[in-house]
């Protein structure tokens, strides 16, 4: 039980306030420090009581939030000490000040009517320590552990800062490679299409006036050299598919029930598509990040799930579009999406950021879900 102490009888002193400066610091520094204390007596002998301790310290008064929050505005501190009872303020309104003022300071109460209840409750509303006036044999210790331990939090925010700081860059630099790969696709795609598409077309225009005009032998030459050239520009139209599918401009909706049959036909799985929408107009770079959202979900069901059915939906509501591809599989665990070299998964979650959206991934050992939602327009991000 904490003993009460018997109030201060010094009347209120309304004199500038005190300046105190201690003996040297066994730290190699001295300590600055605010107490918040309306008896000039009881502060006398705080300060005392420090250098007795063997701390060096600057101490400073003050009595009232306005006194309080012009001192914290105006000069650096390491430590605020508080009584509890103020006539007009307490240790609640000096704690209140100071978060007000946006410093992480320790911040001890030092009083004689304080309860252990009261004390608990300010502890838990940011106070790091409170002692009794007539039991401070441990003040200094229990100011230089709340400077330590402060101290300590602010280098863990720090540290928060630095790793939010560094997370947003590789965000972005994300975003940035994956803005620039989907253009360099898109550029080679086009180039497969006039430069390589062209030159194969002439070559086979060649092919079949030889094949008209020439002998038997030289004609069956070129009748095999059409058909491994016919190999080549199925190749090449492959690659453009998969570089800038051609297939997204009859619109996102056909592209992905494309998409769909592809798979099914490959797989041989039970595959179900279901929209409530017949056709969708999305800006370019939304919808490609749906088209690869579903050929990388379709493709990892693929590898790994081991299902036997799939089901894909696609819902427009409220101005955001959601895709759902579902399966009945082996599930998907926490440490397959965090295994090194699995950026596919995490390819998505970039991709789907990038256009203000977002993708949920929840597996089970009756499956897995992909879910991806994301705004239509750029002004419903």
């Amino acid at each position: 039980m904490i003993m009460a102490h018997e109030p201060d009888a010094t009347p209120y002193n309304s004199q500038p306030m005190e300046l105190a400066r201690t003996s040297e610091p066994v730290s190699g520094r001295e300590l600055r420090i605010l107490i918040v204390e309306d008896s000039t007596m009881d502060y006398d002998f705080l300060a005392e009581t420090l250098r007795r301790q063997k701390l060096a310290v600057h101490t400073h008064r003050v009595d009232n939030a306005a006194e309080m929050a012009r001192a914290l505005a105006e000069q650096p501190w390491d430590a605020v000490i508080s009584d509890h009872h103020l006539p007009g303020f307490s240790s609640s309104g000096a704690l209140e000040t100071l978060r007000e003022s946006g410093l992480d300071l320790p911040f001890l109460i030092v009083s004689g009517t304080i309860g252990e209840d009261i004390a608990v409750e300010a502890m838990h509303r940011g106070a790091d320590d409170y002692l009794v006036k007539g039991r401070l044999a441990r003040l200094g210790a229990a100011l230089e552990h709340a400077i330590a331990a402060c101290e300590a939090r602010r280098e863990r925010t720090r540290a928060m800062l630095d790793l939010e700081r560094s997370e947003r860059q590789l965000q972005s630099l994300s975003a940035h490679l994956l803005t620039n790969r989907e253009a360099e696709r898109a550029e080679l795609a086009r180039e497969l299409h006039d430069d390589v598409g062209g030159t194969l077309a002439a070559v086979r225009f060649d092919l079949a006036w030889i094949e008209r005009r020439a002998d038997a032998e030289i004609a069956e030459r070129a009748r095999q050299a059409m058909a491994s050239l016919t190999e080549a520009m199925q190749a090449a139209q492959r690659l453009m598919r998969e570089l800038r599918p051609p297939v997204l401009d009859a619109g996102l909706i056909a592209a992905l029930e494309w998409l769909v049959d592809r798979f099914r036909s490959r797989s041989g799985l039970q595959v179900r598509f279901a929209t409530n929408v017949q056709s969708l107009e999305l800006d370019e770079q939304r919808a490609m990040v749906v088209y690869r959202s579903l050929q990388e979900a379709l493709t990892n069901i693929l590898k790994h799930a081991q299902a036997q059915s799939v089901r894909v939906d696609v819902v427009v509501t409220d101005g955001q579009l959601s895709l759902e591809v579902s399966d009945d599989g082996t599930g998907l665990t926490e440490a397959d999406r965090q295994k090194e070299g699995s950026f596919g998964l995490r390819g998505l979650t970039e991709r789907a950021r990038r256009v203000g959206g977002w993708l949920e991934i929840t597996g089970s050992e009756r499956g897995c879900t992909v879910l991806l939602t994301l705004p239509i327009r750029e002004d419903n991000a």
